[in-house]
Parts: C-alpha cells; sequence; structure tokens
C-alpha cells in the first residue's frame, strides 16, 4: 500500500536499526571519529556497541561527531521525490547541530528538479532516545491515516512537551566538550559528584548534582515523576522510555527500578521502551549517560479513529 506520506530522521533518533526498518524509517546517519581524520557512519560502518566499547578502552581519548552532509540527504529524499511521496524528516535541535540545515539545502536541490515534491523539515528541538519517541509518533501518526499537513502540525504542536532528564558516568566529557569548567570537572571527580541534566526545547540545562550513580540516578525519576505530576495531562498522553549508554545491564534495573516507582505512585503503565543511547549525543556525555524521554503522544486517546 502507498503510504500517504514518509518519515526520514537523521541518526541521532537513535532507534535500533531492525525497528527503523519495521516501522519503515529511513534513518541519515551522523559520522564518528576517533581521530579526528576517518568518520565512520554510525550503524553503518560502526556499531553503537563497538564505538562504546573504544570507548571505555581509550580513556583520554575523546570521539567527535559529524553530521549528515548535504548529498547524504539528497539521496535519502530522492526516491520520494520521483515517486511524488511527500517526505516528514525530522532532525537535531539546531542548537547542537547542523543537521537541518543540510536536509534544508538537499531539500531547495531536489525542488529545482522536482518542483513538485513535498518536503517538510522539522527541528524537533530534541535528541537521542526522546527524538527516537518523536518520530515514533509520527509513524503512529501516519499508520492511523493522518494526511501529510495535519501530521506536521500535530508534531508541531508536541515537540515543545518533550524533555529528557538525565545523569553521566562522570564530568569528564561535558568538560572536554566545554559544557563545565575545569574546576568543577576536578571538584566533580574528587568528590564523586555528578550531574543531572535536563534537557527541554533545544538546550540543556542543569538540574542539581549529587555524590553517587545511584543518587543522580534517583533524581532523574524524581524529575520525571514531577514532571507527570504538574501536567493536566494523564500518563496516557505521554510516550516515555529509558536510555542507556554501554552498560545495558544497567540499563535494564534502572528501567526496572522506574516502572516500579511509576506503579507505586498509580501510574497506569505496564512497560517502559529500553533504548541504547547512540554516538551524537555518546561524544558528548561519555559512556554512561542514563536517564528518561518523555514526549505527549501524537495520537491521544479518544481523540482519533
Amino acid at each position: 500500500m502507498r503510504e500517504s506520506f514518509h518519515i526520514i530522521s537523521d541518526g541521532s533518533c537513535d532507534l535500533p536499526p531492525e525497528l527503523t526498518q519495521e516501522k519503515n524509517i529511513t534513518v541519515v546517519p551522523f559520522y564518528v571519529s576517533f581521530d579526528d581524520e576517518h568518520y565512520l557512519k554510525e550503524n553503518t560502518e560502526i556499531g553503537i556497541r563497538d564505538f562504546y566499547q573504544q570507548m571505555v578502552e581509550r580513556k583520554g581519548v575523546y570521539p567527535k561527531s559529524s553530521m549528515p552532509s548535504i548529498q547524504d540527504y539528497e539521496e535519502a529524499f530522492l526516491p520520494f521525490a520521483q515517486a511524488g511521496i511527500p517526505v516528514v524528516c525530522i532532525c537535531i535541535t539546531t542548537k547542537f547541530s547542523g543537521s537541518m540545515q543540510s536536509a534544508l539545502n538537499a531539500r531547495t536541490i531536489l525542488k529545482e528538479k522536482y518542483p513538485q515534491t513535498e518536503i517538510t523539515v522539522i527541528d524537533s528541538t530534541i535528541n537521542t532516545v526522546l527524538q527516537g519517541q518523536y518520530v515514533l509518533e509520527a509513524v503512529n501518526l501516519r499508520d492511523n491515516g493522518a494526511s501529510y499537513h495535519d501530521a506536521v502540525e500535530r508534531l508541531e504542536k508536541i515537540k515543545s512537551t518533550g524533555r529528557i532528564f538525565f545523569t553521566v558516568g562522570n564530568m569528564e566529557y561535558l568538560k572536554h566538550g566545554g559544557r563545565i569548567g575545569k574546576v568543577a570537572a576536578l571538584a566533580g571527580s574528587v568528590l564523586d559528584i555528578r550531574p543531572v541534566i535536563t534537557l527541554k526545547q533545544g538546550e540543556i540545562f542543569p538540574s542539581g548534582i549529587d555524590r553517587g550513580r545511584k543518587r543522580t540516578a534517583k533524581k532523574a525519576l524524581e524529575l520525571l515523576l514531577e514532571y507527570l505530576r504538574e501536567s493536566p495531562l494523564g500518563i496516557r498522553c505521554y510516550s516515555l522510555a529509558v536510555g542507556y549508554g554501554y552498560d545495558r545491564e544497567e540499563g535494564l534495573a534502572f528501567r526496572d527500578q522506574a516502572l516500579a516507582a511509576l506503579q507505586a505512585k498509580g501510574y497506569n503503565i505496564d512497560e517502559l521502551p529500553l533504548y541504547q543511547i547512540g554516538a551524537t549525543i555518546g561524544v558528548h556525555t561519555g559512556p554512561y549517560p542514563l536517564g528518561f524521554g518523555v514526549i505527549e503522544k501524537g495520537i491521544l486517546p479518544g481523540t482519533f479513529r
């Protein structure tokens, strides 16, 4: 069956390749390098597990990521422009990357060749696992019969509700990326202090510090519970997921703990998806990011056929 529109995202969405294939999503990968010279396509030329393994084994080496090129987006858009299928392209927040600009430039080039083509490029204002949830909400809209234009309108409306609440293993990568000063990083290392961070509307904000992994992970959970408590909508109106980096076992334990805490608060929730945070964000957080993504659903219960 011909799809009403096709969904494309850059690799920051961090959805597993088997899921993007199942859901008919095209992903335009980011690139990652450990030597500033050789850049590899994420999930194509280097797997996420291999990326984190190198980070763990090569301490003091700080990898870099590079955005998709205009040509990368041209190649992704071309088959749909030729077939006359509208495209919704969801990109990482422009505060973190120029990926969206590459997509916009590619759209301009293609529209010269195919004037009737319809490509909407959306600044998701978010990234990583939360961007993946947002992309899946686009899928839900498409697969439930929403038109191209209605889907774009709804996606633009819900993106401001997205939040990431997370912590990291240490401050080294944040220091290297210029997110915190050397003195703060040194103090954090000596005292085992780690930050808790919120991402919303394209920017990151400090949400506290504490000693030890368990305490900062607990604070991230408390931020999620506070967000849900203050919302006028029920939990069924939100898409939630847990994101982790190198340590899947830690991610599983954290997910189970969070699910139990949500149920203890009376939330009717039976499952909580778990996704691995990819290289696009991992280069800034180090190998041990851990936290939540939450965003309003594209289709609210009882509002769609």
